[in-house]
């Protein structure tokens, strides 16, 4: 028997109207070129390699600043040259930087992260209710929990 067969038809279409609507609210934060698509498989597919892309890529940048950080700091030179010339003596941390900041201007930061966070929130408030979603925003259905207190089983 299946957990929406014993529900009123009220509190069903109740809750299938939430997870439409947290549905939409998960893809929206998703790249703008996706939500034309929403209805089948491959942007499902599309999104989690889309968000694995950009989260790639914040990585790389991300790692590459940092190194190249690294050797800018430890150079005996930083401190004697201008600013300018020390920049273009080091142009693996200047391109990093540049990208990176570009890149967070863009706002590829909320991309990675932002559906990720909007899940984990619903899945801390549909707790609650013994519900729980997925990362794209569906609703998982918990099943009840016993409160046998007197030991008497029905």
């Amino acid at each position: 028997m299946e957990i929406f067969d014993i529900m009123e038809p009220s509190a069903c279409e109740d809750l299938k109207a939430f997870e439409r609507r947290l549905t939409e609210v998960v893809s929206s934060y998703g790249p703008s070129t996706l939500r034309w698509r929403s209805k089948n498989f491959f942007c499902i597919v599309n999104v989690y390699l889309t968000n694995i892309c950009f989260t790639v890529v914040l990585a790389t940048i991300s790692i590459c600043t940092a190194i190249g950080a690294y050797y800018w700091l430890r150079d005996p030179r930083t401190s004697i040259v201008p600013l300018i010339e020390s920049l273009l003596l080091h142009p693996m941390f200047t391109v990093a930087t540049m990208m990176l900041v570009i890149l967070f201007i863009m706002g590829i930061h909320k991309l990675v992260f932002a559906p990720k966070i909007i899940t984990t929130r619903m899945r801390t408030v549909l707790s609650d209710f013994n519900m729980s979603c997925d990362d794209t925003g569906k609703l998982i259905l918990k099943p009840r929990p016993n409160n046998n207190l007197d030991g008497n089983s029905r």
